[in-house]
């Protein structure tokens, strides 16, 4: 059974297609019409092009389109010597096209296609015996080469290179590192303040931040396993269920717009109004007219980018925005408590990325990655629709292939995402043990090292790379050597750095015991990073906390060592704790 599944795939790997984008530029025969080039599909297996146009011979176009060139009977009588022979496609193999038309002297074959551009494919056998170019030339410039220049014309085939690098890589870049380190942050900073303020007094129900989801290792497992169903749905039925990612896309993104201006919208001082009492849904919270108007327009955004998706000159902007508001509102929202769940998910994720772009070219018959052909939409399908969970941005570098369908360059959300998670993670425990950001500034700088081994890739191979097989192992081993590096390998591990939640009963000493000695008085040592963060008392209303280190400060120089945390009043608020003198209870 192994041995047959082994065969199968080699015979997958010899079957492979591979094709390039080329160039056929058009002049009329009788001149005064400046010349145009159209983009063609063609398989350089069959015979290269040259790459300067200056040295390609333009040759008189011989028009066959009415015929499929299937056998003997479609030849012309006359010859076609130095001619560059037009049919169409058929029900014959290109083989059979390209014997024929070699055999007659054709100096190059174009194939017209009224249906997606596929690659001119033949084995390794019929490779050896063509020596002259195949090319597939959609029905849709045929028509236009024939609109504008006639039937007579010359044509040469090229093939120009492209900008090793292109600079939107370096905005893709900016966006991506960006993105992580600002989530990372923000979602670090919102957890520590949380844990010292669960019940925060507030003007209004639309202050309540979200709750974040703690990952367990079940729901990662499911969430691999979702991803695989829905990806392999995707390539199978793909232009029915596109609209359904397009209609996800709007929704979570209008959500995270939301999210990400809220929290600067409440600073401003206009429109504090609120909603009379009444009872519709969401509306009987009472909102202010604000947050309304911010809703409104989150929502207008994304309606916007839905209808207007596919205008390739401005719609970029709009999907990339919201793509980011998207990732900082997951990366706030979805907690990983631990780094043995870090690891976990992105070792899983890791395996996820390299099959599906790496393994599944052996295992579809077209030798196309399901990854690939999914992210840029399958070549066969009738929609012409983009999946919107990537980030893009056009070619900036000019070149003549921009012609072919090819003018972006995609970063997907889950390469953002899956690392994001981790450098949440190392954020939080530096809060939490005070390392003044080691972990995160560290682990930030791996994924920007990491984007930047994946763009080289990218350069190299020339084709779609997983870029998880380098962002995993950089951010991974990074964050594991400062760990080891601090010896806090244990606690970074399982997540015992982090301190506890406020406890709820009070620390002071029994009324008949002396008073106990002051922080000043007691090692540092001695003190527990958790334990001298849970003794402070939590700060008041008016004196916001601060998010870093500074909330060692700020709780040092208002601490007293007899105080104690509060019990809450009413079941629903908080009250800031008060000095207690010896033999009084708290």
């Amino acid at each position: 059974m192994a041995a047959a599944r082994l065969a199968a795939a080699l015979l997958l790997l010899a079957a492979q297609v591979a094709c390039e984008f080329g160039l056929l530029r058009v002049i009329s025969q009788s001149g005064g019409i400046r010349g145009r080039d159209y983009c063609i599909l063609y398989n350089p297996q069959w015979a290269h092009l040259p790459r300067d146009l200056s040295k390609v011979s333009l040759l008189k176009l011989r028009d066959l389109s009415s015929t499929q060139l299937c056998s003997y009977l479609d030849l012309p009588v006359e010859d076609l010597t130095n001619q560059i022979a037009l049919v169409s496609r058929g029900n014959c193999t290109f083989y059979e096209k390209v014997r024929l038309a070699q055999g007659s002297g054709a100096h190059a074959l174009l194939i017209v296609s009224k249906e997606k551009l596929v690659p001119p494919g033949g084995n390794k056998t019929q490779y050896e015996e063509i020596s002259i170019p195949v090319a597939l030339l959609s029905h849709r410039d045929l028509r236009d080469i024939f609109r504008r220049f006639g039937r007579a014309v010359m044509v040469a085939l090229y093939a120009p290179s492209e900008p090793a690098m292109d600079y939107n890589m370096v905005i893709i870049f900016v966006m991506a590192v960006g993105t992580v380190a600002l989530g990372g942050y923000w979602a670090g900073s919102r957890d520590v303040k949380k844990r010292y303020m669960k019940h925060k007094r507030d003007d209004g129900p639309e202050k309540q931040e979200d709750e974040a989801v703690d990952v367990t290792p079940v729901m990662i497992c499911v969430f691999v396993v979702m991803c695989c169903v829905m990806l392999v749905l995707l390539y199978y039925f793909y232009d029915h269920l596109v609209y359904v990612i397009i209609g996800i896309f709007c929704l979570a993104s209008s959500t995270g717009l939301y999210s990400c201006l809220a929290p600067c919208v409440r600073k401003l001082p206009f429109c504090t109004c609120r909603v009379p009492d009444n009872n519709l849904p969401y509306f009987h919270k009472r909102p202010q007219a604000r947050m309304l108007l911010l809703a409104l327009f989150c929502v207008t955004v994304t309606v916007v980018w839905g209808i207007f998706r596919n205008e390739d000159q401005w719609a970029w902007v709009l999907q990339d925005v919201l793509g980011i508001a998207f990732c900082l509102y997951m990366l706030k929202t979805i907690r990983l408590p631990t780094f043995k769940a870090c690891t976990l998910l992105l070792l899983v994720l890791f395996i996820y990325d390299v099959f599906f772009v790496f393994i599944t070219p052996f295992l579809t018959k077209s030798g196309n990655s399901i990854m690939v052909e999914v992210a840029t939409g399958p070549s066969n399908s009738s929609t012409h629709e983009k999946l919107p969970m990537v980030l893009k941005v056009p070619r900036l570098n000019t070149s003549p292939l921009s012609l072919c369908d090819r003018p972006f360059s995609l970063l997907g959300f889950g390469d953002i995402l899956v690392p994001g998670l981790l450098v949440a993670y190392c954020h939080r425990f530096d809060i939490q043990v005070q390392s003044s950001r080691v972990y995160f500034v560290a682990c930030t700088i791996a994924y920007g090292l990491g984007l930047l081994v994946t763009f080289v890739a990218l350069v190299l191979m020339q084709r779609g790379q997983p870029a998880l097989l380098y962002l995993v192992p950089c951010t991974l081993m990074t964050s594991c050597t400062v760990a080891l590096w601090r010896r806090e390998l244990g606690a970074f591990w399982t997540g015992s750095g982090f301190a506890k939640d406020v406890p709820q009963t009070s620390w002071a000493p029994a009324p008949m015991s002396p008073a106990p000695p002051t922080d000043s008085d007691a090692p540092l040592s001695q003190q527990p990073a958790g334990e001298d963060l849970a003794k402070r008392p939590l700060p008041t209303e008016e004196a916001a906390l601060p998010e870093e280190a500074g909330v060692a400060d700020s709780a040092r120089n208002h601490h007293s060592p007899m105080a104690s945390t509060s019990s809450p009043t009413n079941g629903d608020q908080v009250q800031p704790s008060s000095v207690v003198q010896p033999g009084t209870s708290a």
